[in-house]
């Protein structure tokens, strides 16, 4: 008990001196280059949901979810079929909700997305990765699987929505822009000018919640309490009681809205989507949950938001087609120094 207590201790006083070292990382690109350091964290929060959904399932299931991306991606055009067809023929329609870009319809399409993304999810499950789990099949054979369910939403998105670049409906809104100096402590001052979306204040923000509200829900619910049992040892959750098929189907749809929301929030960011949007963001994704932790949600996020401002402050020196490569090389020189990831258990 004392060695896991000491252990315990050593974990916390890494992961604070971590959280320093970011924050101090932050204020650095900050003064380098003031609005992209805000936009990335916007962009990060973002990246964060997806990357929130793909650990909660590695962290029960123990495989990783490739297809999520597609998800993400499904949720953006389930959205675009809500606001451009359904809501329409109810008379509902509408874009430049105040200062920004999208309407109030999206505020009634996105909570019949995250149950259309959900009800995907836990029938693909039912159907496909149940079943393999039933018969013993390794994690290398539902990885492998998912790739293939992959391959196969976006063939239905193609099929359905063609290959074209599409937007949801929208009004062209001002930026906000911000200019103020920071006074420096020998005298004089720096001058910062800042150029930020509405829109992506409103992902950030929405963002927060959910994060926060994943938090509750984890440490304050019952289901959550037993999620995290099943994430500690499914075989001794399952002895103790815990129905743990209910517990993967709880996972899965958690993941599933959270990937139906970024996806969508990500295509009001960008102003257009594509079928392989998803595809094209795995490698931010994945990154971002080995840079905070393999089954680590607070490390995804944190892991998100570093992938975020890093890829998006990179365009100050590099083309922004460098960003996935950025992305990668983050992951990697953060690996060199610790393996599983910034608060990631260390070795006993």
């Amino acid at each position: 008990m004392h060695s896991a207590a000491m252990r315990a201790r050593t974990a916390a006083h890494s992961e604070l001196g971590w959280s320093v070292a970011l924050v101090v990382l932050c204020c650095f690109l900050f003064l380098a280059a003031p609005g992209k350091m805000v936009n990335g964290l916007l962009l990060g929060c973002m990246i964060a949901l997806g990357a929130i959904g793909i650990t909660l399932i590695y962290s029960i299931l123990r495989f990783a979810h490739i297809a999520h991306g597609d998800y993400m991606t499904l949720g953006a055009y389930v959205t675009l079929f809500l606001l451009t067809v359904a809501l329409p023929a109810l008379g509902i329609e509408g874009a430049g909700f105040g200062p920004f870009t999208f309407g109030y319809p999206l505020l009634i399409a996105l909570p019949i997305t995250i149950l259309v993304c959900c009800a995907v999810a836990i029938a693909l499950d039912y159907s496909v990765y149940e079943r393999l789990r039933e018969r013993g099949s390794g994690l290398v054979t539902l990885s492998m699987v998912s790739l293939g369910i992959a391959i196969a939403v976006r063939g239905a998105i193609q099929m359905l929505w063609g290959t074209e670049p599409l937007q949801l409906p929208r009004e062209t809104r001002p930026f906000y822009h911000i200019d103020f100096e920071l006074a420096l402590p020998m005298g004089g001052a720096l001058p910062f000018e800042m150029r930020v979306p509405p829109d992506n204040i409103f992902l950030g923000l929405t963002t927060v919640v959910l994060v926060g509200a994943l938090y509750l829900f984890l440490s304050r619910t019952r289901i959550g309490k037993a999620m995290r049992a099943t994430s500690d040892n499914i075989d001794l959750a399952r002895v103790t009681g815990i129905n743990t098929t209910r517990i993967i189907h709880w996972t899965w749809a958690i993941a599933a809205a959270y990937a139906a929301i970024a996806g969508t929030l990500i295509a009001v960011s960008q102003a257009q989507m594509l079928p392989n949007s998803g595809w094209n963001t795995l490698i931010p994704l994945f990154a971002a949950v080995t840079l905070g932790g393999i089954g680590k949600p607070w490390g995804a996020l944190v892991g998100g938001l570093l992938v975020g401002v890093s890829t998006e402050v990179s365009t100050e020196w590099l083309s922004p087609a460098y960003k996935p490569a950025v992305a990668f090389g983050i992951m990697l020189l953060v690996l060199l120094v610790r393996p599983r990831g910034l608060f990631g258990d260390t070795d006993s």
